[in-house]
């Protein structure tokens, strides 16, 4: 499919070169003010994570909010995913599980909550994967979903050290304006699309690079972690993600 910027192979890939993915998810995750003021303010039960294994937003939402959850991707390994349940107190079926390709899927039921977390910038057309997302969410549900900001600092050093990766991401698709009006033109009602955080700078596989690259980044990280510690404050040139938040109305 030309909207695919990653195939099946990429992602088998990609979790087989991971190490230490069973981890205990801290109940200040990242994003974890936003889902829980959600939570609390949209009194939500049901959530589905899209795109999401080995599942560590479904666990955390599991294991912090009590949701019924389910988790949806079109690579999953059984084995990886009950690892990680069991490393937070979980059984294997406390979340249930579709593997699937979401393009030949039409869902069985609606959820509150439908979110996703570094998914739609693998596709060209940013409007139709949205829109797959609206198709799981209830009336008076809320869309939340979260991505790479490659348009700073963060995405020069992907584009210079790892330009396999970063051909991977639709770069056009990480603007706040531009999610904001594919929601309100799909009736959505938008409560915030922004840059979120602080500086941050990563490289996927790190311990892969050379020890030049890999002290070229600490020294940036450093410089930027400092600046942002005396200057907080969230912005498109340092900001390392980008957030969308709306409801369906």
């Amino acid at each position: 499919m030309e909207n695919l910027l990653t195939d099946r192979d990429f992602w088998v890939n990609y979790w087989d070169s991971k190490t230490d993915l069973s981890v205990k998810i801290p109940p200040d995750y990242l994003f974890h003010h936003q889902l829980q003021h959600i939570f609390e303010k949209e009194n939500v039960k049901t959530a589905i994570e899209l795109g999401g294994f080995p599942g560590y937003y479904a666990v955390f939402l599991k294991k912090y909010l009590k949701l019924d959850v389910t988790l949806l991707d079109y690579f999953i390994h059984p084995p990886l995913t009950n690892q990680l349940l069991a490393a937070n107190q979980l059984q294997a079926g406390d979340i249930s599980v579709i593997e699937t390709d979401l393009f030949n899927y039409q869902p069985q039921q609606q959820f509150d909550l439908v979110l996703s977390c570094g998914l739609i910038e693998h596709f060209n057309d940013t409007k139709d994967i949205i829109e797959r997302h609206i198709n799981f969410l209830k009336p008076g549900g809320t869309l939340f979903i979260t991505l790479p900001n490659f348009r700073a600092v963060n995405g020069w050093f992907q584009k210079k050290f790892d330009k396999a990766n970063y051909d991977k991401h639709s770069i056009d698709c990480m603007d706040p304006g531009l999610l904001q009006k594919i929601c309100e033109e799909a009736g959505l009602k938008v409560a915030q699309s922004r840059y979120f955080g602080n500086f941050s700078v990563w490289l996927e596989n790190e311990q892969q690079k050379t020890l030049g690259v890999r002290w070229f980044k600490k020294s940036v990280w450093l410089v930027g972690k400092l600046f942002s510690k005396v200057f907080p404050f969230d912005s498109k040139a340092l900001s390392p993600y980008i957030i969308l938040e709306a409801k369906k109305v």
